[in-house]
């Protein structure tokens, strides 16, 4: 594939995945002015876009402790772009994946999610035997009933035995809100969020008392910034898609923008008012709904299941060869599927970003 800095939009071969940078500068300005000066402060899930320039830039943005991702091979590339504070806010399960793990401990500040004392075992050997140390989160279920031990003492549980093995440093608290991103009513997300919240710190007081310091409650999400954010004793946000934004978050974010579009290309025009564009869903995160076309409101995609292959309905005017901007629905998966962002200026390719997580599932 040839170069396409300089290129106009129109230009480039599709789909090609697009980021505003002047959109995605005023995202990344607008979450790090909301917790300027605030206790509890950023840390942005690289799962969101995968790209460490990205992640560059979201750290001199400001308000940043440094970066969250969600596997061992995510945490890798960020080490190998020179990361060195990173939470891995996931079990880490497997030999191998745990030599790895103790590979990036070697090399950078590494906290890692545990919700059972078999992690805690396993890390401890693998860290001790490389002679490194990683933190541990106690993963706390305070809703979304999918990873996590339940508030209270089964927490303290596994606190204590922290204090037991070798290799290992109790830090503190993961606790995801992850059933209430996508609530449409913001106020009542906003107080389910405290609510939901409000199980980890009381487990934090618990821990406290029993003696044992916790350094940090990690958790939130870009569209429960604005109420996690500002809980008292609530340390890190791990918000992830503010930085490029789909279609669905940015209904209950408005004031974030849709800075990434995947430019496709009218490769048919079977029916009147019928188009096809060049992509399908080996290009497109589509789990939330099919993409929506940006900038018009009246064409529609019905049935978006082919895989290379999108029917739009609902466009008179289009005609072979057009570029046509697409949002979708997801951008955490539509970023995994891709290798590049062409960043855009104006309408013109400036540079080209490296999606250098992409694709990294261990």
């Amino acid at each position: 594939m040839s170069n396409p800095i300089g290129s106009e939009i129109q230009e480039l071969d599709t789909p090609a995945l697009l980021l505003n940078v002047q959109a995605l500068d005023r995202n990344l300005k607008k979450m790090a002015a909301f917790f300027h000066g605030r206790p509890c402060q950023l840390r942005p899930h690289f799962k969101n876009h995968k790209c460490t320039q990205l992640a560059r830039r979201q750290l001199s943005a400001g308000s940043t402790l440094g970066m969250t991702c969600a596997k061992v091979g995510e945490a890798e590339v960020l080490v190998e772009a020179g990361f060195d504070n990173l939470l891995i806010a996931n079990q880490v399960v497997g030999q191998r994946k745990l030599q790895r793990l103790v590979a990036i401990a070697d090399r950078a500040q590494v906290r890692v999610a545990v919700d059972a004392p078999e992690h805690l075992s396993a890390i401890s050997d693998a860290a001790n035997a490389a002679g490194v140390n990683v933190g541990i989160l106690i993963e706390v279920d305070i809703g979304m009933r999918r990873c996590g031990v339940l508030p209270g003492s089964p927490a303290l549980e596994l606190v204590q035995q922290i204090d037991t093995l070798p290799g290992i440093t109790f830090d503190g608290i993961q606790a995801y809100e992850g059933h209430l991103p996508y609530l449409e009513n913001r106020d009542v997300r906003r107080q389910q969020s405290y609510e939901s919240m409000q199980l980890a710190i009381d487990t934090r007081q618990l821990i406290e008392q029993a003696g044992f310091p916790v350094a940090v409650i990690s958790g939130g999400s870009s569209s429960t910034y604005d109420a996690t954010g500002l809980i008292d004793g609530v340390d890190e946000l791990q918000a992830g898609t503010y930085a490029t934004m789909d279609w669905v978050y940015h209904g209950h974010i408005p004031e974030f923008e849709l800075a990434m579009t995947l430019a496709t290309r009218v490769i048919s025009c079977p029916r009147p008012g019928v188009a096809v564009v060049d992509v399908g869903v080996k290009g497109a995160g589509h789990e939330f709904g099919p993409p929506r076309v940006s900038g018009n409101s009246e064409a529609t995609i019905a049935n978006f299941g082919s895989e290379e292959h999108c029917v739009v309905e609902n466009v008179p005017h289009w005609k072979i060869g057009q570029v046509v901007q697409l949002w979708t629905s997801h951008a955490c998966t539509t970023c995994n599927l891709h290798r590049e962002f062409c960043v855009v200026e104006n309408d013109r390719v400036i540079d080209v970003w490296p999606i250098d997580g992409s694709g990294k599932l261990t």
